[in-house]
């Protein structure tokens, strides 16, 4: 089974259209968004997906009200930690910041986090995957990304979106 993993958008709209399509792309078959919508307007590209979503939460989400309204038509969004099991039986913990997970990752195969911005993938001790997508935003490092986990064999894959240019030097510079 594919999994897309996305988080930290940020209002970002550009680029949750650009998760959207790898997404779909790729064929997958669910996914999940590890929180930091930051607003409502970031929702309405997310009705392109051809999959499930679920979501949860981030520390940065002010429009609560409005993201779980635009979401009732999409798919399911709940404050972290949410514990999802694919169609496969593939058990994924997932909230965004690492903190609220701690201490109930056993029994999971898959752990998601966000919040730092940085894309990751490692195991640990027991095998379990753990995933970080890094910003689908872009705005911290101007690298977006999402990540793409496959279930059987057990393997995550982060996926380069466009890189957002720089700002214009005399952009940074004071007068």
């Amino acid at each position: 089974m594919r999994i897309g993993i996305f988080a930290d958008a940020h209002d970002h709209v550009d680029n949750v259209v650009r998760a959207v399509a790898e997404f779909n792309r790729r064929g997958c078959e669910l996914v999940l968004f590890a929180g930091d919508f930051c607003s409502p307007i970031v929702v309405p590209p997310l009705r392109r997906l051809r999959c499930p979503l679920i979501a949860c939460f981030g520390d940065n989400d002010g429009n609560r009200v409005g993201i779980e309204g635009g979401m009732r038509i999409i798919g399911p969004v709940g404050s972290p930690p949410l514990c999802v099991r694919a169609a496969d039986g593939t058990r994924v913990l997932m909230a965004h910041v690492p903190a609220e997970m701690r201490g109930m990752v056993d029994g999971v195969h898959v752990v998601v986090t966000a919040h730092t911005h940085r894309p990751s993938t490692g195991r640990d001790a027991d095998g379990r995957l753990f995933v970080s997508p890094g910003e689908t935003g872009g705005w911290s490092f101007r690298k977006p990304s999402v990540a793409i986990v496959e279930t059987k064999p057990l393997a995550a894959e982060i996926v380069w979106l466009p890189e957002m240019p720089r700002p214009p030097e005399d952009f940074t510079q004071r007068s």
